[in-house]
Parts: C-alpha cells; structure tokens; sequence
C-alpha cells in the first residue's frame, strides 16, 4: 500500500499496554517532554526546583515507559523494541487488533466482534490514519491497543519510523 500523500511504502505498527489505570492517566509521562527546558531554578525557589526535577523525570520517562502516548503517533518516539508487529496491508494489522481483543489476559471477557469497527479501521489505515482503543478488563486494569501508520505518519509525518 501507497501513503496517499506521497506515493512511498506505507506500513503500521501495533502496539499493546495493560496496566492500572492510575498509571495510564500520569499524563506527564504520556507526552514527550517540552522540546526546551525549564530555565535553572534560583536557589530557594522550590517551586522552580520542582519543575525542574519533574521535566528531568519526563524526559527519561517518556522513552522509557511503555505507557501509551496521548497523541497515537508519538508511539513512533518511543523504542522499537514496543513494536509488537508490522505489516503492510491494513487487512493484516487489523486482523492483528481483532486478536489482541479476542485474547483476554488473566481469563477476563473483553468485546470481540468486530463487525461495528472493522470497516471504518480499514478505512482509516489505508489513507494513513492511525487507530488507538482502550478499555478497563476489570476493577482497575486497562488495556490499550494501537496501530499507528509509518513512513511518513499522517499527522506526524516528522517521525521516523522506530525500526530504522
């Protein structure tokens, strides 16, 4: 499949978090950190100390955890070792989410027809959008399930793809 946009080999990526909700929603490890950082605190400002301390934690945060990003396609900042699977042709990354929703961890039930979506996902792969669903498996554990288009992505076309 051809990017609409620029006729190159577009492919996606899937990725796959679970884990508490209270995790999921530190937003500040879900967004790259600022591209310019804090100006240095003034001694006894402890306010400015923690600003600082907190965008120090985001930087190597961001990278490093695999909490989903806010924005889909800044999954493709994050390490390709996430990558849990490419594929060229919309029908097989979506084959692939199909799957990962089939496949409750821990013996939990989760939906798993997906007429209602299918359609509309192949859709939005094959111009080049992305796809991102969540949802609790029960009490407190959520489950986050992505395909982000590469090579360029449509809203971030700026990102290189993470696998080289």
């Amino acid at each position: 499949v051809t990017h609409p946009r620029n006729g190159t080999a577009m492919h996606h990526h899937g990725y796959t978090w679970i884990g508490e909700k209270t995790a999921f929603d530190n937003e500040a490890l879900r967004r790259p950190p600022h591209p310019h950082p804090p100006p240095p605190p003034l001694p006894g400002d402890p306010a400015a100390q923690r600003l600082t301390e907190r965008y120090r934690e985001v930087v190597t945060g961001f990278t490093t955890t695999e909490l989903p990003p806010i924005q889909t396609a800044h999954w493709l900042l994050k390490p390709g070792t996430l990558v849990r699977g490419t594929w060229t042709q919309p029908e097989e990354a979506v084959e692939w989410l199909r799957l990962q929703l089939a496949e409750p961890p821990h013996g939990l039930i989760t939906y798993t027809d997906p007429a209602p979506w299918k359609t509309a996902s192949l859709e939005r792969l094959s111009w080049g959008g992305d796809l991102s669903l969540g949802h609790y498996l029960g009490g407190t554990l959520f489950r986050s399930v992505a395909i982000v288009t590469c090579s360029p992505n449509r809203s971030a076309p700026e990102l290189p793809c993470p696998l080289g």
